[in-house]
């Protein structure tokens, strides 16, 4: 790939993603494989004036040798000193950009009682510092090729090709050619999306019904006053940024613990570094009561027992199968691009933002209002060429929202 174009794509990730401020800090997550990359997001950080710039690296392999090696006390336990890292990001609150680029099956065959214990211990430390940080700072994900990640895409072209193939899908799901003006793309893509959810915002619906031939026929309801979300999102202090590069959806938080019916997924699910293809999943008075996989169906029970909100929603993005990332015909066995090609739900933690006033209430007044929590937060894919959503309005009417996969409003 050309590093004009990687460059690109670095300012697209500061400008666009995180929208950095003169004066701001920047922390960077990103694979010690993916090194050159995040050297030029660095850059670029500076470039916009960022005061420092923390590189935080990860390595899926060493991540693998842990939980094979330590034992789960060890596993456990959590330093005082990454304690310390994190209470001082959450005072700072820096620009975070995650730079994705993992194997999706880099931790198969790996414990996952075992990672699970791990997860939970270090979530029962971490989650209420990061609650704290919710909703106060800008990110983004994006993300690169690794080799191992495009040979999962494409197996049957040799690494290099396998490699520059995905570079290609993924610049052109994020809207950057050689010779255009990707942020002014990204203008007109956030107009359209906010358009949709004015539509669906002024409807005030009170559940959806999602039914398609392959077995989905779930209905959920809605936070009452509840809003939907798309394309950039705004701080409560007025800055604006892209959470998620590439994004086609259109999103909202259901309401906690009312929903019925059975979902099926319609794309694999790459969790905690396994694939996980076809499954579904059964909701009875709000909760996730039963899944159903060919394989690793132990893995997605552990998924939902992870804590009490694990098996309650906390998302409904929808996204019309005519979308980009769908039309390319690309498995990316990744969500954060997967999730764009098909409508989908989270399970877990939902999004205080989608409560009016939210920066003004308490955890507990956000529950109250139907917010679930969770230390998770789960998407996959339940959206295809068939599926037809309807929805019902708090005053009684049938809306048509999706038709044939696609948007019918």
């Amino acid at each position: 790939m050309k590093k004009t174009i990687m460059r690109k794509y670095a300012k697209l990730a500061v400008q666009k993603g995180v929208n950095l401020h003169k004066g701001q800090a920047c922390v960077i997550q990103a694979s010690v494989s993916e090194h050159d990359f995040a050297e030029m997001v660095a850059e670029e950080a500076y470039r916009a004036g960022a005061k420092w710039v923390r590189m935080e690296w990860t390595d899926q392999a060493v991540t693998r040798l842990h939980y094979r090696h330590q034992t789960v006390t060890e596993l456990c336990k959590v330093a005082d000193w990454t304690v310390e890292k994190m209470k001082f990001t959450a005072k700072e609150l820096p620009c975070m950009i995650h730079i994705a680029s993992a194997d999706p099956d880099g931790l198969k065959g790996v414990d996952p009682g075992k990672m699970q214990k791990a997860m939970i211990a270090q979530s029962k430390v971490f989650k209420p510092i990061q609650d704290e940080m919710e909703n106060k700072y800008q990110w983004t994900i994006v993300a690169v090729p690794s080799k191992a990640w495009a040979k999962k895409v494409f197996p049957g072209e040799r690494t290099s090709t396998a490699v520059e193939k995905l570079w290609e899908e993924i610049l052109r799901a994020v809207r950057i050619t050689e010779d255009n003006d990707p942020a002014a793309e990204w203008d007109r893509h956030n107009q359209t999306l906010r358009e949709k959810c004015e539509k669906l915002n002024a409807m005030d619906l009170d559940y959806l019904h999602y039914q398609a031939p392959n077995g989905t026929d779930f209905k959920c309801w809605l936070i009452p006053g509840g809003t939907w979300h798309g394309g950039c999102d705004t701080l409560p202090n007025g800055k604006v940024y892209n959470p998620n590069m590439p994004s086609e959806e259109v999103f909202t938080s259901p309401l906690r613990g009312k929903c019925e019916g059975t979902v099926v997924s319609t794309l694999p699910l790459s969790y905690q570094g396994t694939v996980i293809d076809s499954f579904s999943m059964d909701f009875k008075d709000g909760r996730a009561v039963a899944v159903h996989a060919k394989e690793h169906q132990d893995l997605l029970e552990k998924m939902i027992a992870m804590d009490e909100g694990a098996a309650m929603l906390g998302e409904l993005a929808l996204v019309p199968h005519d979308s980009p990332i769908s039309n390319s015909g690309v498995l990316f066995y990744n969500t954060l691009f997967d999730e764009n090609a098909a409508c989908h739900i989270a399970m877990g933690r939902g999004f205080n933002e989608t409560v009016p006033g939210f920066a003004d209430m308490s955890k507990d007044e956000l529950k109250e209002k139907g917010i679930n929590d969770s230390m998770i937060h789960v998407d996959f894919m339940i959206g295809c060429k068939d599926l037809n959503i309807t929805g019902y309005t708090r005053d009684g009417r049938e809306v048509a929202i999706f038709r044939d996969g696609g948007w019918a409003i």
